[in-house]
């Protein structure tokens, strides 16, 4: 009797036979753990957060005491609970060293959980992450594919760089290894390498090449996507791979002649995947290369023309095919046949392919729009799907393929659906709207009419800067096409007042508003009737209202309580310029006691636009036709600057305004000399230098007397009144330049400043503690009226000067100017003052220039 008849079996020798005997011994002195399926089972079964978190933790106090045994038998079962753990969030961390001791194991079971722990438990950043180096340059050798296997998909989704140097010579040397699973999984690792450690890649050209000439699919596809990861991230490796575009070719040819082959066929296509990465490549190596597109222009028309369409595997080939033919050199009528398959697939009942084709036609229709646009209908039917992403996207195609010979047709499709859209939709579409009527626009009449149907029918969802738009083009129009324009507005006014939809077309009674008061007197006059008012239906809807009609709709629109701030601003400053408009008696009363009333509105905005207005009718009715005459024709802002983004307006506005301000700080410092005390420098008003140095500066005070120990180095502080009688706020100012009564200290002194030409400029001084009032005084013995009279002044850094507005900027003869100059000194330094006035003697202009240190020394005492 041998030993395989008595049951014993020479394979095992006496390690073997060792190890199951303290493997038996384990099992009878501990308990054995739970399986993963009831940990599973229990986790599941916790009917709270805390319940579950006490099954966890009682588990995990286990898994650690276990841990804590040298030679466990359990120890993989462990660790695979513990992964479980660890995918529900809870810490598992203190499993880190025991899935280097199963990485360790022969056993291959060992290995594979511990590896899998290593992907999911370690990383970098850790300390333990450098031991596991050894063992993975141990398996990478073994004898055994599947162990080898378990190495590379380790490294390539853990590596460190440090890690991915000291292997990829290893990686390399497998790629050429001539087992297939061995080779595929390389390459994946390789791939993950390259990403880590870019300057690896020359490593592994040479066998990536060789990839090419496998037959097994695996490695075709995996040599093809390491091919592609090289091309996409280094100039040099794109040239030097254009060599394989007839191997890529060849390969393709054979995938779409190939018979039906069980191994690689899905839905009737043979191996889509490899197709998918192969027409991907060649995308990257024909781009911007003639003689690489030339070679591929024959499989592409392939590949359109004998892919199935039924099934979704050949319609994403085609669709990577259409995305290569758009993307190299490809000849003009590929390009039409890719263009004719995504609007194939805009008729496609799949949401996602319709979506696929639109975003597509979207980033190639600047290379062919001529066939886009035979695509036009379908595109505009896809305006009223469902899919929000669609409609969308469709949208946005929309604008792209209008035209000048389309925009008629196109603009009706887009109104349409601005009408319907939801809200998000509004406010881009009617935009991009007024932007093509603009550039595209046939005639002045239609273009008007196409911007009030976009200001109709997108409500309150209207930008800004779409009702800005609209005014400036209505603002530039001929004389004709304002009265229709006002005529057209009226009627959508009168309609919103009367209707209840009033609070839902804010943006439209504004750019109303604002057209009724500036060409109100044309809306009423006889004229208007022979104005065609024959709208794009063929309506003519239009009869002229009377003046007191207009006035009544201006006051129910100005008492509803649901229109908003700004747009009751509109309108009563509308209703202030009609009063200039309109010539009988009974509408001015009317207007007068309307803007009244609001003298005492509760919002702050409105109460001071109805006293502003009031005083108009009051103290200033003779300035009153000249402040509220008809704007000049507002200057047009470039398409290029509109589309501009906000962050870009946000970023470039503040710097603008920075300069506008510093102009006139600059023209009062340079090009003068510093003089002696009471010498005045008479010269012709310079045009103001934009490009000076903002050093120029510190030399406004370089004459002064600055020697008192208490002085800082010489600094300015400067402010300038900058008259002008188009700013709202100085016509405030104007209108109330008196002060309210007040008590103020006995004036100490007068001195003064500057004397020439027939005007004495004196300055008035008044003791107020730390604070001193000046107030300057401008007198004329000329015998012409004196204009654009401006007075500016600079202190240096350790004062503080505020200037008030003036009285007027017209000096008359024996008249005069009256400013008030609040100083502020808490060094109580004796002042110094540099002081400059500029005026015009018929139409001459005049720069005067002094120097004023004759105030008292205790002058903030």
């Amino acid at each position: 009797m041998n030993g395989s008849d008595s049951g014993f079996n020479p394979a095992f020798n006496i390690a073997t036979i060792k190890q199951v005997v303290n493997e038996a011994i384990e099992r009878v002195r501990m308990q054995t753990p739970t399986r993963l399926r009831d940990l599973i089972r229990q986790i599941r079964a916790a009917r709270t957060a805390a319940e579950e978190r006490s099954v966890v933790n009682k588990e995990c106090a286990y898994i650690r005491s276990t841990f804590r045994e040298e030679d466990s038998v359990w120890r993989c079962r462990n660790i695979a609970k513990l992964l479980y753990i660890h995918m529900l969030g809870y810490p598992a961390h203190f499993g880190q060293l025991e899935c280097l001791k199963l990485i360790a194991s022969p056993r291959f079971t060992d290995k594979r959980v511990g590896y899998l722990g290593a992907m999911l438990l370690l990383d970098e950043r850790q300390d333990v992450h450098l031991l596991i180096t050894n063992c993975l340059k141990n398996d990478l050798n073994s004898n055994t594919q599947f162990v080898v296997g378990l190495a590379l998909c380790t490294l390539g989704a853990i590596a460190s760089p440090e890690m991915a140097r000291d292997l990829a010579s290893e990686v390399e040397r497998l790629i050429k290894s001539p087992n297939a699973y061995i080779k595929k999984k390389a390459a994946l690792c390789a791939f993950r390498i390259i990403r880590r450690v870019p300057d690896l890649m020359e490593m592994f050209l040479p066998a990536t090449r060789s990839l090419l000439t496998e037959k097994n699919h695996g490695v075709l596809i995996t040599g093809v996507t390491l091919i592609t990861e090289m091309c996409e991230n280094s100039p040099d490796t794109l040239n030097h791979f254009k060599k394989i575009v007839p191997n890529l070719v060849r390969i393709l040819k054979n995938l779409i002649l190939a018979g039906y082959s069980p191994e690689h066929d899905v839905s009737g296509v043979s191996d889509p995947f490899l197709q998918v990465k192969i027409l991907r490549l060649l995308r990257i190596l024909g781009k911007n290369d003639a003689e690489a597109s030339e070679a591929m222009n024959d499989i592409l028309a392939q590949v359109a023309t004998n892919t199935e369409t039924s099934k979704n595997v050949g319609n994403t080939i085609l669709y990577e095919t259409v995305l290569s033919i758009m993307d190299i050199k490809s000849e003009s009528s590929l390009r039409v046949l890719a263009i004719n398959i995504l609007g194939r697939f805009l008729l496609n009942n799949d949401k996602n392919i319709r979506y696929v084709a639109l975003n597509t036609l979207l980033r190639t229709v600047h290379v062919d729009t001529s066939a886009v646009q035979r695509h036009r209908t379908t595109i505009l039917e896809c305006l009223k799907d469902p899919d929000v992403s669609i409609r969308r996207r469709a949208m946005e195609l929309s604008f792209a393929l209008i035209n000048g010979q389309n925009i008629r047709a196109m603009m009706k499709e887009l109104l349409s659906f601005l009408e319907r859209s939801d809200a998000e939709f509004k406010a881009h579409c009617s935009s991009a709207m007024v932007l093509a009527a603009e550039r595209y626009a046939p005639s002045s009449k239609w273009h008007l009419d196409t911007l009030f149907q976009v200001l109709l029918k997108a409500g309150n969802y209207l930008r800004d800067d779409t009702v800005s738009n609209t005014i400036q083009i209505v603002s530039a129009a001929p004389g004709e096409r304002q009265a229709y324009a006002s005529m057209r507005l009226w009627t959508s006014l009168e309609r919103s007042a009367l209707s209840a939809d009033a609070t839902e077309k804010q943006p439209l009674i504004q750019v109303a508003a604002w057209t009724i008061g500036e060409y109100g007197d044309m809306l009423v006059s006889e004229a208007s009737n022979a104005i065609s008012m024959v709208d794009d239906d063929g309506v003519d809807d239009f009869t002229r209202p009377t003046e007191e009609y207009v006035i009544d709709i201006y006051q129910k629109l100005l008492w509803s309580t649901q229109l908003s701030i700004t747009t009751k601003e509109y309108l009563l400053l509308s209703l202030a310029k009609l009063s200039t408009r309109f010539t009988t008696r009974g509408g001015q009363d009317k207007i007068r006691v309307i803007i009244d009333t609001f003298g005492s509105h509760i919002h702050i905005e409105l109460q001071q636009r109805g006293v502003e207005l009031s005083q108009l009718y009051k103290q200033y009715a003779h300035l009153r036709p000249a402040l509220l005459e008809r704007m000049p024709p507002m200057e047009a802002s470039t398409a290029t600057e509109r589309e501009r983004d906000d962050s870009d307006t946000e970023t470039e506005q503040p710097l603008t305004n920075i300069q506008t301000e510093q102009n006139p700080l600059l023209d009062l410092i340079n090009g003068s000399e510093l003089l002696a005390n009471g010498d005045v420098e008479h010269t012709p008003i310079a045009p103001t230098n934009n490009n000076s140095n903002t050093n120029d500066i510190l030399d406004l005070l370089s004459g002064l007397d600055l020697s008192t120990p208490s002085m800082p180095a010489p600094s300015v502080a400067v402010s300038v009144a900058n008259n002008n009688l188009t700013s709202p706020s100085l016509l405030l100012d104007g209108l109330f330049a008196s002060e309210p009564p007040v008590t103020q200290p006995q004036a100490e002194c007068v001195v003064r400043a500057l004397e020439r030409n027939g005007v004495l400029v004196e300055l008035c001084a008044v003791r107020g503690g730390d604070t001193a009032t000046l107030t300057m005084r401008a007198r004329s013995h000329a015998a012409s009226t004196i204009s654009d009279f401006l007075f500016q002044a600079a202190v240096p850094r350790t004062f503080r000067l505020d200037m008030m507005s003036p009285s007027g900027t017209v000096l008359t003869p024996q008249g005069e100017i009256t400013q008030v100059l609040k100083i502020t000194n808490p060094s109580k330094t004796p002042l110094r003052l540099r002081i400059r006035v500029s005026y015009s003697i018929d139409g001459n202009p005049i720069l005067e220039q002094a120097e004023v240190n004759s105030f008292p020394p205790d002058l903030f005492n």
